[in-house]
């Protein structure tokens, strides 16, 4: 109880926070044009950027930075709660796009094919298990500490992608939806239902361009964005434990084979070159 009295008490803590949130919604939504496209700059993305400059001045100490780790799941607890009513509204329409809802799961694990291959050669070893397999959100890191603990390679790969995916995800998300969406003619609840990674702060950094590109889908892009968050966060652990992990483990096998019968052939082939 002590404990939460002085982290509600820490002024510092707050009056930054709403300092920064009064600055981002001062500035506003950004549209830069790309051509045929554009990027939409949203608040939350000056948030990340102001939050993570603040971090490295006087004005945030060790005593905020430690408060502010719960502060995180609060309010991703309220966006949640948010989702949920935007959600009952919609139930029918979700019903009804239920099997679409279920199987896009089967999508993330489509990232494996392209990302382990670039972190090997990108020279990175067993890390690169824990960094590919899913986004690394929290059910991602309590896979990986209970199969191989936190001393392994596999725990460092998983935590870089947390702390990476915390301090860049929502800004990756944010313009990154709006540019997709600008190129690919999908019906917008396609890309709702794309927004649901399993992270409350990305998936919201996501929907935000869509609501402006989209603003007649506003309460429908909402409600298929919090479902198929929740539904991700749900069956996110058991899809990566039963499929994602076992798969993301067989293919860095059979790469790193390759990779050593490539590295044996070329050694072969200077040796050949020598003796001649």
């Amino acid at each position: 109880m002590e404990q939460e009295q002085r982290l509600w008490k820490d002024w510092r803590l707050h009056g930054l926070v709403l300092a920064i949130v009064v600055i981002c919604e001062l500035i506003g939504p950004f549209k830069i044009p790309l051509g045929v496209t554009s990027i939409l700059l949203l608040p939350v993305v000056y948030g990340v950027v102001l939050g993570l400059a603040a971090y490295f001045t006087p004005m945030v100490k060790q005593k905020q930075a430690k408060n502010s780790e719960p502060m995180v799941f609060i309010s991703v607890a309220v966006l949640i709660a948010k989702f949920g009513t935007e959600a009952g509204p919609a139930l029918p329409k979700i019903i009804a796009a239920g099997p679409a809802l279920i199987l896009q799961e089967f999508g993330n694990l489509g990232t494996i094919l392209l990302s382990l291959p670039l972190a090997i050669m990108l020279g990175l070893k067993r890390e690169s298990i824990g960094m590919t397999h899913s986004i690394g959100r929290e059910s991602s890191m309590a896979l990986i500490t209970e199969k191989y603990g936190i001393e392994s390679p596999e725990w460092r790969g998983v935590m870089s992608m947390y702390i990476f995916g915390t301090i860049f995800g929502a800004i990756f998300f944010s313009i990154f939806s709006g540019i997709i969406a600008s190129i690919l003619p999908l019906h917008p609840l396609s890309y709702a239902m794309a927004t649901g990674v399993g992270s409350g702060v990305m998936s919201a950094a996501a929907v935000g361009p869509l609501i402006e590109m989209f603003p007649n889908y506003a309460s429908d892009i909402k409600a298929f964005s919090g479902v198929s968050n929740l539904l991700t966060s749900v069956t996110g652990l058991y899809m990566s434990m039963l499929i994602a992990l076992p798969l993301t483990v067989r293919y860095y096998n059979g790469m790193m084979r390759m990779k050593e019968k490539a590295r044996m052939r070329k050694g072969e082939h200077n040796a050949s070159e020598t003796n001649i």
